[in-house]
């Protein structure tokens, strides 16, 4: 099979995904719709994540939440049902605040404050469009560049002297993302995505969402690379990156990808030099050693977070690809200056 003939087969698995619970994801992200929100932010904020459960496992969840619980109707006019109420939500956890129009016309006090709740616990929140003036009323943007829609530039610096507004379409750290919304919200969540699980993915996804991301907005310039690459490669590659924790045996994998086995090999070969199991064998590796030097975790969770269910065969090829044992780099702690991948906690 070639990689000519199997354009015809969009995607590496050829099945859609059902809609996830929280329990059965591994990142769920809530989404507060505020009365009136932009349907174009909700939807380029949702698909990516849906196309990345495409390859190979369940990656992604989502809930969508209004304040009462009750349906909210769209700035276009269409009523959304929801999942839930705001104030369901728990301490730790992702919220995403999508608006538009009158952003604060029906935000109550007891909303903010839940906004408050969960940062003061640690969460994470985020803000589209015109959501960041929410997100500061509430008093949750203090120290963190803020993103948002062009048109609200000059009313949200009048109002928050005190806060760094960003020129970037989004901005994200470990606990806020704020940006534009819109079409704009696609580069948002392939750049999560990236963070989260890798280049290849990403570059998968937005190759699927017939979407080419924008430079400048952040994220790995090493994403570029995939641009070049024929589309079963990107897809083997996406295919180990959100299977790094439970590795897949290299036949899954060519099925996932939608390649003979031998064709992808010849193909590893010409790009990379090396094979498809060499290939994902370094991927999980390199991803233990980001968990040892910047997340202080143990050995053995490193090694079960990548797929090593024998500590013996993981110290080995740990060892054997970065010329010292597991528990060295995880000594040197939070000292080691390692490329990141990182990940939206």
């Amino acid at each position: 099979m070639t990689d000519d003939a199997n354009a015809a087969w969009p995607y590496p698995r050829p099945d859609s995904p059902p809609l996830l619970t929280p329990e059965q994801a591994e990142h769920t992200l809530n989404v507060w719709l505020v009365p009136r929100f932009s349907m174009l932010t909700l939807f380029c904020l949702l698909e990516p994540l849906r196309v990345a459960n495409r390859f190979g496992r369940n990656l992604f969840a989502w809930r969508l939440l209004s304040a009462d619980g009750e349906a909210v109707v769209a700035s276009n006019g269409v009523r959304i049902d929801v999942d839930g109420a705001l104030e369901s939500l728990e301490d730790m956890t992702r919220l995403m605040v999508v608006s538009s129009y009158e952003a604060e016309a029906t935000v109550s006090f007891q909303d903010r404050a839940v906004l408050r709740r969960i940062a003061a616990h640690g969460g994470w929140l985020g803000g589209l469009d015109t959501a960041p003036f929410i997100l500061a009323r509430a008093g949750v943007l203090e120290g963190h560049r803020v993103a948002l829609h062009w048109e609200s530039v000059p009313a949200f610096r009048l109002e928050f002297p005190e806060l760094e507004i960003s020129p970037a379409r989004f901005e994200f750290d470990a606990t806020r993302l704020t940006g534009s919304g819109g079409a704009a919200s696609i580069d948002m969540m392939l750049e999560w995505i990236e963070q989260a699980y890798g280049p290849a993915l990403a570059d998968a996804v937005g190759r699927q969402l017939v979407h080419e991301r924008a430079r400048g907005d952040g994220g790995s310039d090493q994403r570029h690379r995939y641009q070049e690459l024929p589309r079963s490669v990107v897809r083997a590659l996406a295919t180990m990156e959100a299977n790094l924790a439970q590795a897949l045996p290299v036949p899954e994998v060519c099925r996932l990808a939608g390649q003979s086995q031998r064709q992808l090999a010849r193909l590893f070969q010409r790009h990379f030099g090396e094979s498809p199991q060499q290939c994902y064998l370094g991927m999980r590796l390199d991803r233990a050693r980001q968990l040892l030097a910047d997340s202080r975790c143990q050995v053995t969770e490193a090694a079960l977070a990548t797929g090593f269910t024998q500590p013996a065969h993981f110290t080995r090829a740990y060892r054997s690809r970065f010329g010292e044992a597991p528990s060295i780099t995880a000594d040197r702690g939070s000292g080691a200056i390692l490329p990141r991948e990182g990940s939206v906690a």
